[in-house]
């Protein structure tokens, strides 16, 4: 049935009565990406809240004309461009598919009727401060670890992460060249 991987990932953060995924349900949009679409175009406001059921998603800034990745998002979990959603400002990113992907999008105005719901609320907060942890262990990570060593935590915590990003993309995140990664996995091997 559609919508129930969204469902199981609500619950585990809280508990959801029927009657209350009944109203969340009812907002939810579905959508599907291509590989290589962009979901988020840097400059746009972000409008959705969204639940990756499928696929990769990278987000990405323009950094001296070059695309420099952020961070990925791998299914099944939650996204957006939290500022630009949030403050209702143009985005400072861009999202991309890096595989054909498909979500479940909320709208602004419908998530902020959500919120009002003491279990949704929980459940963005939760989620929120999931997300917060995982950005300060990358900024924290970025300025204490080398590139080598934090491409090592990946294959370490994430192999799959490995095969299904490309090279080039997972060397703009680690803030080096793709030689240079190279380089690193030759080491590693």
């Amino acid at each position: 049935m559609p919508k129930d991987s969204f469902r199981a990932f609500i619950k585990r953060y809280v508990s959801l009565r029927d009657e209350e995924w009944s109203v969340i349900s009812s907002k939810l949009e579905f959508r599907e990406f291509k590989k290589g679409e962009l979901l988020l175009e840097e400059g746009d406001v972000c409008n959705h809240l969204s639940f990756l059921e499928n696929g990769l998603l990278r987000f990405f800034i323009w950094h001296d004309g070059e695309k420099m990745s952020k961070f990925f998002t791998i299914a099944p979990y939650m996204f957006t461009s939290q500022r630009s959603f949030n403050l209702r400002i143009p985005a400072k990113e861009s999202i991309e598919a890096l595989e054909d992907s498909s979500l479940w999008q909320i709208g602004y105005e419908d998530n902020q009727k959500l919120l009002k719901m003491e279990v949704w609320n929980t459940f963005a907060h939760k989620v929120t401060q999931e997300v917060q942890f995982f950005t300060e262990n990358i900024l924290e990570n970025l300025q204490s670890k080398t590139a080598e060593r934090r491409y090592r935590e990946i294959l370490e915590k994430n192999p799959l992460f490995i095969q299904r990003i490309p090279l080039k993309h997972l060397a703009s995140f680690l803030g080096i060249t793709q030689q240079s990664l190279s380089r690193i996995r030759k080491n590693i091997s």
